[in-house]
């Protein structure tokens, strides 16, 4: 196994290795099918990371994790101007072994089970929640939770949070008081109302996709893993995608796939990749003077990200930082629209004061977020030019569609009446946020607009279906390309009611099923 290389020699041993399958991004998903594919010691494997080989120090302690959203762990890319808010948003998303599942909440839930079967009822055929479930349950060990419904023996070892703030506890008892009903197991894909979510904190730290499946792979001889490795295009020849060409130590490098290249550089990488090797929209491509390998329009586009905001308070007492908490530890899912198939917003009790960094508050304090889970708005990953060095123009388009401005005023709605709430009084200070009368709809849209915090849950750039939009097939490959497949966030039809970390796990559980047959 190889974590990181730089010599001249080295890169020219790596060109003429054989390897069955280039995995490109060691994410969540990278790890998981990189692992999956080298059970089989026949099969051999190279998983390509544009970050480092060592984990940062702050990785490992969770309630520190929004500073690693600035860091070298972090691509650091920012969005386009938001026509919502009339700025640019920061848009950080993992570069390390185990990509964004070693930066990000650790907050780790499935998607309430409607929004998986809206996949399937838009061609997604085998992608419904029960398709999922098996996958789902194969990737964990839940502590705590229903054997039927959740995994015993998986690799990631997840549960609610055993030391909940007693801020947590109390937004629990004030949404039960609004009459909301309590949830089992919030996390589980089944129930709405309000629960502990469960997080990937295993015995106090952190445990990333690559803590739980990579790193105890890399002693396989069948395993080569180059970090610092960044991919600048895929080979495709003749409709035939046969390896993959990277930098590595300002040396290029190319490295063949006899039997397929698998994208799983998530919703902005893997588009970008496809766009720079000419698969994607000709007339995007043609602007920038990149040779057509296959017209293929959807690559880019349907990006769908979770728009959130929330309401702040400051503490009435000192509450207590346990490092080794994550911050949102309850999740309320809640139909804004009782006639639909599934929740639609997602109200999140953190323990801490979290606000948009424009925003000034409290340093001690609580935060009560809500989230359109159900997006309707739609935006773009575009190239910035041919040049793989020039950062994505990534354009989630925000609250462009004022049906997700409605769930996110009844989100408002909600949090503020369960922070008013008599079972929150004991630690209730003052309202830092809003903090001031909200009389009319302008005010509400201002707040919102000045409040817009995102989830950072990017996804649905390569979808997956049987349209002429869809990127890749129900088996996850590219549609018109032979020897090349996605299997990342990034094949998501529609958003799924909760955060996407679980639900990539599935993803690439299922992928790496696929793509042994």
């Amino acid at each position: 196994m190889s974590t990181t290389i730089q010599s001249a020699t080295t890169n020219h041993a790596l060109s003429q290795t054989p390897y069955d399958y280039v995995v490109v991004g060691a994410g969540t998903a990278g790890s998981v099918i990189a692992t999956r594919l080298t059970e089989d010691p026949r099969i051999r494997v190279l998983l390509l990371e544009a970050g480092a080989s060592t984990p940062l120090p702050d990785m490992a302690t969770p309630v520190v994790w929004p500073m690693l959203l600035g860091s070298s762990a972090s691509w650091g890319d920012t969005t386009v101007v938001q026509e919502f808010t009339g700025r640019t948003i920061a848009a950080p998303r993992g570069r390390a072994l185990g990509g964004s599942s070693s930066i990000n909440g650790l907050t780790y839930a499935r998607g309430h089970r409607s929004s998986y079967d809206s996949w399937a009822q838009q061609g997604a055929e085998g992608w419904g929640f029960d398709d999922l479930l098996p996958y789902f349950r194969r990737s964990e060990s839940a502590v705590e939770r229903d054997g039927s419904l959740r995994g015993t023996d998986g690799p990631l070892t997840v549960g609610p949070t055993p030391d909940p703030s007693p801020v947590v506890i109390a937004g629990l008892a004030a949404a039960a008081e609004l009459g909301y009903a309590p949830a089992e197991d919030i996390s589980g894909g089944l129930e709405t109302g309000f629960g502990l979510a469960d997080v990937n904190v295993h015995h106090g730290v952190r445990q990333s996709a690559a803590d739980a499946y990579l790193r105890p792979a890399l002693g396989r001889p069948n395993l080569d893993v180059v970090t610092e490795a960044t991919v600048n295009r895929l080979v495709i020849s003749d409709g035939v995608c046969t390896g993959v060409e990277y930098t590595l130590a300002g040396g290029s490098v190319t490295a063949t796939a006899h039997r397929e290249v698998i994208l799983t550089a998530g919703a902005i990488g893997s588009a970008q990749l496809l766009l720079l090797s000419g698969v994607g929209p000709a007339d995007h491509l043609a602007e920038l003077g990149i040779d057509l390998a296959l017209d293929l329009p959807g690559v880019g586009t349907n990006l769908h990200d979770h728009p959130m905001s929330t309401v702040l308070y400051e503490a009435a007492s000192p509450l207590e930082t346990n490092p080794s908490n994550v911050w949102g530890q309850g999740i309320g899912l809640v139909h804004t629209d009782p006639s639909a198939a599934g929740p639609d917003l997602q109200i999140l009790l953190i323990s801490q004061p979290y606000r948009a960094q424009t925003l000034s508050g409290p340093d001690n304090g609580y935060a009560i977020g809500f989230s359109a889970m159900l997006p309707r708005s739609r935006g773009s990953v575009r190239l910035r030019s041919a040049d793989p060095a020039d950062r994505p123009l990534i354009d989630p388009r925000y609250l462009s569609d004022p049906r997700d401005v409605e769930v996110m005023k009844e989100g408002l709605r909600v949090a503020r009446a369960i922070g008013r709430a008599e079972a929150l009084s004991a630690w209730r200070g003052n309202e830092a946020q809003p903090g001031r009368p909200l009389a009319d709809e302008d005010d509400v849209h201002d707040y919102l607009k000045e409040s817009l915090l995102v989830y950072f849950h990017y996804a649905g750039t390569c979808r997956v279906g049987t349209d002429e939009l869809a990127v890749v097939d129900p088996e996850l490959r590219v549609r018109g390309i032979r020897g090349l497949r996605v299997a990342d966030a990034s094949i998501m039809p529609s958003p799924v009611s909760a955060n996407t970390n679980a639900t990539v796990y599935a993803i690439a559980e299922r992928a790496a099923e696929l793509i042994k047959r």
